[in-house]
């Protein structure tokens, strides 16, 4: 019985074939940008989605692992722990739409969630850091990622971006790094802002009077895509992009790398 149950939690937290998958086309695409084989924009959108997709398996990971830790011991059968993404509530919110919303719009919304049985949360600040755990992800992440662009240390002269027949004098990789870390800062922000659905909400709602979480549960299902058309018909966009671009100036990125790196990925175009 012992090693039944030793063995079911090995499984239970065993990384999945998908998530390892995922780290190969991230690590194949961007040393075939990076040494200029194939065609560099297919390579930049595949090394954008895949690190995307990466970034939300560890987003929705980090929520997990912290809800085990605060009470929730069915997280492990649910999948959660395994990295994969199609083992989210919802495949859809998880993993299509943030996808289909970088296409459309270039910027990084968060997407759907594990289901976490928060009557097993004894604490209100163990539900904040639950909440405050996946977008934490996209802050390190991004930060990480916009170290890397702003390094220098994949500057390659011998191979550099080309769009509409114009050589734009910096390289494809940095591009897609700069572009990459761009929407993991606009998710970070996005996903912090206190609308219902999101991480940010989900941070303040265990301090909310019983009654005004009951006002507000049935908005929840739409907060995501209520932003959407905020960010796309309204001003916001263009704050949401003053903002992160003020992020990416930290770490010595230019927004031009983030344009190009833009371009590359809408391959199509």
């Amino acid at each position: 019985m012992t090693f039944a149950t030793t063995r079911s939690r090995s499984e239970e937290n065993r990384i999945s074939p998908v998530f390892w998958v995922l780290l190969a086309v991230l690590g194949t695409s961007g040393w075939a940008v990076a040494n200029g084989y194939g065609n560099a924009r297919f390579g930049v959108f595949l090394f954008v989605v895949a690190g995307w997709v990466v970034s939300l398996s560890l987003h929705e990971y980090a929520h997990a692992r912290t809800a085990l830790h605060g009470g929730d011991i069915t997280i492990g059968a649910k999948g959660y722990l395994t990295l994969n993404p199609f083992k989210y509530t919802h495949a859809l919110l998880s993993v299509i739409l943030p996808v289909i919303f970088i296409m459309l719009g270039g910027i990084g919304l968060p997407g759907g969630a594990v289901f976490i049985e928060r009557h097993r949360i004894q604490s209100r600040v163990k539900h904040s850091l639950i909440s405050a755990a996946g977008p934490l992800v996209n802050v390190v992440f991004g930060a990480v990622l916009l170290a890397l662009a702003g390094s220098g240390w994949f500057d390659n002269p011998d191979v550099t971006a080309v769009l509409g027949g114009v050589d734009q004098g910096i390289s494809p990789l940095p591009a897609a790094l700069a572009f990459l870390g761009f929407l993991q800062v606009t998710a970070a922000i996005l996903n912090l802002l206190p609308v219902p659905g999101l991480d940010g909400y989900g941070i303040v709602e265990p301090w909310l009077s019983y009654k005004t979480r009951r006002a507000v549960e049935p908005f929840a299902p739409y907060g995501m895509l209520a932003l959407f058309v905020v960010i796309w018909q309204t001003q916001a966009g263009a704050w949401l992009i003053k903002a992160a671009s003020g992020v990416m100036s930290l770490f010595g990125v230019d927004a031009f790398y983030t344009a190009v790196g833009h371009d590359l990925f809408m391959f199509w175009k």
